[in-house]
């Protein structure tokens, strides 16, 4: 198995591995290796992500538009305006700090306000345009 492992991988298995899981390892290797490759944009993004330089920002709206979110039975709409989040009449740099004011407690702007992804508000809230 010590030989196999070493063709596959170019070098010998970690010295503490139990055989039970290298046997698993190595049958879930070669599997993968032996099925179809995967497509070319998968592999482009997988290569994108291990390298650091994966660019998925989360989805934001353009100035002039508006996020609602029900919070305890109130109503909050922000809108988006260049130089950042209108809410209550005040501005804020992020949507961050306003879901912080609004709940207390420490959150991510966008996952509380749940921007739209894939032309579907998320459940926790609605961005409009």
């Amino acid at each position: 198995m010590i030989a196999l492992w070493t063709d596959l991988f170019g070098a010998p298995p970690p010295p503490n591995m139990s055989q039970v899981f290298m046997r698993r390892f190595l049958a879930f290797e070669m599997q993968a290796r032996a099925t179809s490759p995967l497509p070319l944009a998968l592999k482009a993004r997988l290569l994108r992500i291990a390298s650091g330089k994966d660019s998925s920002p989360t989805p934001t709206l353009q100035p002039g538009g508006r996020y609602l979110r029900v919070w305890n039975g109130v109503t909050h709409v922000v809108d988006v305006t260049e130089q950042g989040y209108l809410w209550k009449g005040q501005h804020h740099r992020s949507l961050s700090a306003i879901a912080r004011a609004i709940t207390g407690a420490q959150w991510s702007g966008p996952r509380f306000f749940g921007p739209v992804q894939g032309g579907k508000a998320s459940k926790q809230g609605r961005a409009t345009k």
